[in-house]
């Protein structure tokens, strides 16, 4: 378990980046929570008697951490034999990659990772001072649950914000109907409001010319609220992403997967051809064989300085949009009442220098600080 954090944290005279420019300001965060944000005096921090932090930001920038809302956390892959399987991943490495709360989910494998396996791992995760959530269900239409059904796994286990990923378009996973998906989304969106979460239906989209036609029949036929949708996968071809652009402009969410080597061409297009600012996010699919935690931090660079892409409509995709769509409503903003979820980014580089997640200190000058890389260990 990573250490208590002290009392107050200062996070002094960096630029900030809430995700929206706001210029220098230092971040006062008490325990887990942002407290203050603004001139701060460090003389009356030391008046109080109570222990305390300084993490020196002056000439780098500073953001909220970010959300990683699909992760296979137990492993994921071994479609090619259990040669192929992969392993779980580890506190150090989400830190490392500047991921302070994350997702996770089963995908094709239901048979041998199990749900409960998630829910203990989302728990691991947030003992190593990290926040956890998790998806019930998975690829197959019915799907399984820990509870009996998707609506008691929303209201009973604390976990469990959705579900997902339900897969569509794909060969790995016999189509489902309309009528199927239907009950489904709205057991989820009946879970959601009763155990107080954001009660999504994540949809893994395949290869299949079919792209998004379900969900769009789904809208047309059904009352489903569209904000209930969230489709990943959208950067297969461009047919796919111009169907994820019309889905979300009605008002579905849709997330790009950071697996796609071309990630720097996809995000432009999705705004270059109508996206809503608000629907779209980005996800790492970390842990199957071709997905790294660290993918999702290297794409933000990449859209940043390859591209040229605005900074706070980048970090938007992993901080405040993400946030939105899971329901988090403590995450994804640098204000005042929100966890202290925090990124100390080199200016020139974005490398990440530090990582506070919840109060906590977890990289202190690009290095893992004590407790972090001790979970690691334990896990490894």
């Amino acid at each position: 378990m990573s250490e208590r954090p002290p009392f107050f944290t200062l996070i002094d005279g960096g630029e900030v980046w809430t995700p929206d420019p706001i210029g220098v300001a230092s971040v006062l965060a008490a325990g887990e929570s942002i407290v203050a944000i603004g001139d701060v005096d460090r003389r009356a921090i030391e008046a109080t008697g109570l222990d305390y932090q300084i993490i020196d930001a002056r000439g780098a920038i500073v953001c909220p951490g970010f959300i990683d809302p699909h992760e296979h956390i137990i492993g994921g892959a071994g479609e090619e034999g259990f040669g192929t399987r992969t392993s779980e991943v580890t506190a150090e490495e989400l830190v490392r990659s500047g991921v302070t709360s994350v997702v996770g989910l089963l995908g094709t494998d239901t048979i041998t990772r199990h749900l409960t396996s998630i829910l203990a791992k989302t728990r691991q995760l947030e003992a190593a001072g990290l926040s956890a959530w998790m998806y019930t269900g998975g690829f197959p239409v019915p799907t399984p649950t820990i509870t009996g059904s998707i609506t008691g796994d929303l209201v009973i286990v604390d976990k469990v914000i959705g579900v997902g990923e339900i897969a569509i378009a794909d060969e790995r996973a016999a189509e489902p109907t309309v009528q199927e998906l239907a009950r489904l989304v709205s057991e989820a969106l009946v879970g959601g409001r009763v155990g107080g979460k954001a009660g999504v239906t994540h949809f893994h989209t395949g290869p299949s010319a079919r792209y998004l036609s379900i969900l769009h029949r789904l809208l047309d036929e059904y009352d489903i609220p569209p904000q209930y949708i969230y489709a990943t996968h959208i950067t297969r071809s461009q047919g796919l992403m111009d169907d994820a652009i019309a889905l979300a402009k009605r008002g579905a969410w849709v997330d790009i997967d950071t697996v796609d080597d071309n990630l720097e061409d996809w995000v432009p297009y999705y705004f270059e051809h109508g996206g809503p600012e608000g629907r779209l996010t980005m996800s790492s699919d970390a842990h199957t064989a071709d997905g790294t935690v660290e993918k999702l931090r290297a794409n933000v660079v990449r859209c940043v300085r390859d591209v040229g892409m605005p900074l706070d409509r980048v970090l938007s995709l992993v901080s405040r949009n993400t946030a939105e769509v899971l329901g988090l409503h403590r995450k994804g903003s640098i204000t005042t009442g929100m966890d202290a979820d925090l990124l100390v980014l080199d200016r020139r580089t974005l490398d990440i220098v530090h990582v506070v997640a919840r109060g906590r200190a977890m990289i202190g000058m690009g290095q893992p600080v004590h407790g972090v890389e001790a979970e690691a260990e334990d896990t490894g």
